[in-house]
C-alpha cells in the first residue's frame, strides 16, 4: 500500500465570506441578519484606539527547516461517529466546513474507541455492551468524505475488549476501502489510562496492567493486522507519558509509522491560577501555554526522534476539563489554535488533530471544532463552527510553506510567525496580538519585508475582548487599502508616548507600505492577522 505523505500545496482561497459579523450568534443559533456585502479591500473594525504598546514585526526568507503541511490542520473525532451518517457529503454540509480547513488530517478515536466501539463485518451483535457498531458500510462513507476533503485517515483499532483477530478484520477493511488515504493504524486510545475509573465507561483493564502488557497485546493485534495485510502502518501509543512511547518504540511491532501522542493545554481542572494550567481562557494565550507546550511536546519529539519517527499530536485541544464551555466558546481559544498549531509545527509536530465530536453546540464536548445548532435530543445536517476552528481557518494559506526567521520585537503578549512557499516568491506571516482589545483597542505594528516584497492581502478574525463568547468575527481575505490607520512612530504624523509606555497619535497618523518596505498599521487586539507578501 502506498502511504500518502506529501505535503499538500496550500489553498489561497479561505472560505471565509462574512466581514464584521459573528459565525454564531452566543446562544449557539445561527445568525439571523443578512452579511454585510462583500468588502473589496481589508478593514478593520475596532481599531479607533490602539494604545497598545508598539511592535516592530521582522519578517525574512531565510528557512529554519521546518515546514508547516496541510495534515498539521486537522481534527479528530470519537470512533463512535463513524456510523454518523452525516460523515456522507450527500447528508450534511460537514465536507464543507471541514473543506475551509484546507485538506484537514482526520482522526477517529477518542475514549469511546475502547469502551463504546464495536467492529463487525459479519452482522454480529456487540459482545460486551458496546454502544456502538461500525461496519464496512460507514468506512465506505468515510471513504466518500477523504475523498471530497483530500484529507489523510488515521483510524483507531478497539483494544478495550481483547479481540486481535476482530481487530485485524477491521484494520484490513479500513485498507481496502480507505486506500492511500489511511496513513495510520492505532492500536487502542490512550492504554495508560485502562485502569482509571472516571474515565465513560470505567476501566477496561485491572490494577496490574501495565506498559509490559500493554507491548504484548499490541504485538498480537500487529501480527494478526500484518498477516492480512503485511504493509499496515501503525503507530502508537496515542497516550501523554513518554514511558510508554518507549515502550510503543522498543516493541517488536513491524510497519511503525509515527509516534503518536495526546496533549491538552489546560489539565488542572481544579485550579483557577492565572497564569497556570486551570481552565481559564487567559491561560491559553498567557506565555507560560508556550512554555508548557515546548516541554511536554518536547517529550514526544525526543521519543519520536530516538526512535526513528515522526511526531504526530494525534488528540489534543483547549483543555481536557469537562465542563469548559466559557473557556472553549471565547475568542481566546481562536487566538490560541492558531498559534498553538503554528508554534506546535515549528517544534517538529508533523500532524496535528483538535479532538471534536458531531455533539450538540448545547450539551455537547465544549471544545469541539463544530457542533451541530440543533434543540437538544434533535439532529440538523447543518454543522456550525467554533472560534477555535475560525483560528485554524487562517492558517490554509501557509500550508505548503516552510518557516522562516521572524523576529518580534515589543508589542506585549504578540507572536508572528512566516513561511515561504512558490519557490521563494510569497511569503505569509500571521500575526497572534492577544493583548486584550477591551483594554488596548490595538497595537501599532511596523512590519519589515524582505526587499522585493509587498502586501497582496490580509484576513482577519478578531473579538471585541479576549474573554468574548461565540462572538469571533471574520475580516476576509482582501487587499490593503493604499493607507490604513497608524498610531506609532513613523509616516504622515507625530506621535508621543502613552501613559502604558506604548504610541498614541491624535488622530492616527497615515499608515499602509512606506518607501521604506514597510507596513505600518494599527492590529487590532484580540486577533490573528494574515498578511500575503508578495515578491514582485
Amino acid at each position: 500500500m502506498n502511504i500518502r505523505r506529501s505535503i499538500q500545496g496550500g489553498v489561497l482561497a479561505l472560505a471565509l465570506v462574512l466581514s464584521g459579523c459573528s459565525w454564531f450568534d452566543p446562544d449557539g443559533s445561527s445568525p439571523t441578519s443578512d452579511p454585510s456585502p462583500t468588502p473589496t479591500e481589508f478593514e478593520q473594525s475596532n481599531v479607533d484606539d490602539a494604545s497598545g504598546d508598539a511592535a516592530d514585526v521582522t519578517v525574512t526568507a531565510d528557512k529554519t527547516g521546518r515546514g508547516f503541511a496541510a495534515d498539521n490542520i486537522g481534527v479528530s473525532f470519537e470512533a463512535t461517529d463513524l456510523a454518523d451518517p452525516r460523515l456522507d457529503p450527500d447528508n450534511s454540509n460537514l465536507d464543507e466546513q471541514l473543506k475551509a480547513l484546507g485538506s484537514p488530517a482526520l482522526r477517529f478515536a477518542g475514549n469511546a474507541l475502547d469502551r463504546r466501539t464495536f467492529w463487525t463485518s459479519k452482522g454480529e451483535k456487540p459482545k460486551h455492551g458496546e454502544q456502538t457498531t461500525i461496519t464496512p458500510d460507514d468506512l465506505k462513507r468515510l471513504k466518500k468524505l477523504v475523498d471530497i476533503t483530500g484529507s489523510t485517515v488515521t483510524l483507531g483499532v478497539p483494544l478495550g475488549t481483547y479481540d486481535p483477530e476482530r481487530g485485524a478484520d477491521m484494520a484490513a477493511h479500513a485498507i481496502d476501502i480507505l486506500g492511500d488515504s489511511l496513513i495510520g493504524l492505532g492500536i487502542g486510545n490512550e492504554p495508560n489510562g485502562y485502569t482509571v475509573d472516571d474515565v465513560p465507561g470505567g476501566a477496561v483493564r485491572g490494577d496490574d496492567w501495565n506498559e509490559d502488557k500493554y507491548v504484548k497485546q499490541l504485538e498480537a493485534y500487529a501480527k494478526a493486522i500484518h498477516a492480512k495485510r503485511p504493509d499496515a502502518p501503525i503507530i502508537g501509543p496515542d497516550v501523554y507519558d513518554g514511558a510508554w512511547m518507549t515502550a510503543f518504540a522498543d516493541s517488536d511491532v513491524k510497519k511503525k509509522t509515527a509516534i503518536a501522542q495526546h496533549w491538552y493545554q489546560l489539565y488542572e481542572c481544579d485550579s483557577s491560577s492565572v497564569p497556570g494550567r486551570g481552565p481559564q481562557a487567559a491561560n491559553l494565550i498567557a506565555p507560560l501555554a508556550k512554555e508548557a507546550a515546548k516541554k511536554n511536546l518536547g517529550i514526544g519529539k525526543s521519543k519520536a526522534d530516538a526512535a526513528g519517527l515522526p511526531l504526530w499530536l494525534e488528540e489534543t485541544g483547549p483543555t481536557s476539563c469537562p465542563g469548559t464551555n466559557d473557556t472553549s466558546l471565547t475568542n481566546a481559544s481562536a487566538l490560541w489554535a492558531a498559534d498553538y498549531t503554528l508554534y506546535a509545527a515549528t517544534l517538529g509536530v508533523e500532524r496535528m488533530a483538535m479532538h471534536s465530536m458531531l455533539g450538540a453546540c448545547k450539551g455537547g464536548a465544549p471544545m469541539s471544532l463544530i457542533c451541530d445548532p440543533a434543540d437538544r435530543g434533535d439532529r440538523s445536517n447543518e454543522f456550525q463552527v467554533r472560534p477555535n476552528m475560525l483560528g485554524l481557518r487562517l492558517l490554509v494559506p501557509s500550508v505548503g510553506g516552510q518557516f522562516t526567521r521572524t523576529a518580534v520585537d515589543g508589542g506585549g503578549n504578540m507572536s508572528a510567525y512566516t513561511v515561504v512557499k512558490n519557490d521563494g516568491r510569497t511569503l505569509v506571516t500571521t500575526v497572534i496580538n492577544a493583548n486584550d482589545a477591551a483594554k488596548v483597542g490595538g497595537n501599532p505594528v511596523t512590519v519589515s519585508m524582505p526587499a522585493g516584497f509587498s502586501v497582496s492581502s490580509a484576513s482577519q478574525v478578531f473579538g471585541e475582548s479576549n474573554d468574548v463568547k461565540s462572538a469571533t468575527q471574520v475580516v476576509p481575505a482582501n487587499p490593503l487599502p493604499a493607507s490604513v490607520p497608524f498610531s506609532g512612530d513613523g509616516a504622515g504624523g507625530s506621535s508621543s508616548a502613552s501613559p502604558s509606555g506604548g504610541t498614541s497619535s491624535s488622530p492616527a497618523s497615515s499608515g499602509g507600505v512606506g518607501d521604506d518596505g514597510k507596513l505600518r498599521i494599527d492590529l487590532a487586539g484580540s486577533s490573528v492577522t494574515v498578511f500575503v507578501m508578495s515578491k514582485g
